[in-house]
């Protein structure tokens, strides 16, 4: 099943599934096993796929891309954490930081897990009957607070700005992709292939990631694990290609879909 999360026109989010004939259904529940009603979801834009309660991310996952950076292959995975507000809609825009203004904004496509239930201390062997499906992510990065200057080795403050964090444009439920390490993943730029590899590439697997995550460590029903970009990002392009209005990013997954985002200035506001 592909479960979308939208607004409606009068402001109000539901569920829905999208059927092999490509329209959406609404969902008459999300929780447990979903139930498609007979009703077609009426969309005004969509949101982030789920309500999330954590965004883990695993840096170097791909060993082509920690060659491309110059880094060594980990021992273990590499974990931080991108901010719930960093979360974005498909087809919203990434905003460029302006406050705090970054000229290094790079993209990474990224295959993101949910987990569908709380669980800790989680075996390998058993780590994806806690999942409920797989969607689409961008660990959006400002590579001036995440490398050598301006404040760098910041991680959390390079990839957690508002926007930072594109996320769908669906969750597609295990059912459908039974083997997530297997998927090809490519990530576009104003129709420019960037990115282009498989998640059969990852150094650690999905399972090892859970089981990793979950030691000593309970993962909430809705946490996100963003499990790492392969080759191909900005940065490490010669010469360096970082976002810039009007640019349009596109990340693909097989079996998924593509996130879309348009690239603007940030909309300078004090709340």
């Amino acid at each position: 099943m592909k479960i979308i999360r939208y607004l409606d026109p009068l402001g109000e989010i539901h569920f829905a599934s999208v059927e092999e004939n490509g329209k959406p259904y609404e969902l008459i529940s999300h929780t447990g096993k979903p139930k498609v009603s007979n009703k077609l979801a009426e969309i005004e834009f969509l949101l982030a796929p789920v309500e999330l309660k954590t965004i883990y991310c695993i840096g170097l996952n791909y060993r082509d891309h920690a060659i491309e950076t110059y880094k060594s292959v980990p021992e273990f995975p590499v974990v931080f954490m991108k901010s719930i507000s960093s979360l974005q809609a498909p087809e919203q825009p990434i905003y460029l930081p302006k406050k705090l203004a970054c000229k290094h904004v790079d993209f990474e496509g990224e295959l993101a897990v949910i987990i569908g239930e709380n669980c800790k201390n989680v075996s390998r062997e058993n780590a994806l009957e806690f999942v409920a499906g797989y969607t689409i992510a961008n660990d959006v990065s400002a590579r001036e607070w995440q490398k050598d200057h301006l404040g760098g080795g910041q991680f959390c403050r390079a990839k957690t700005f508002d926007s930072f964090c594109p996320m769908g444009p669906c969750m597609v439920t295990t059912d459908e992709i039974e083997e997530p390490n297997n998927l090809s993943i490519r990530t576009y730029v104003n129709g420019d292939i960037m990115q282009d590899s498989n998640t059969c590439e990852m150094i650690f697997d999905i399972p090892y990631l859970i089981e990793f995550l979950s030691s000593s460590t309970t993962l909430l029903k809705g946490t996100a694990i963003l499990t790492g970009t392969p080759n191909g990002v900005g940065m490490a392009k010669n010469p360096p290609i970082f976002l810039k209005p009007e640019d349009n990013i596109s990340i693909e997954i097989e079996n998924i879909g593509r996130l879309n985002n348009p690239v603007l200035d940030e909309i300078y506001l004090t709340i």
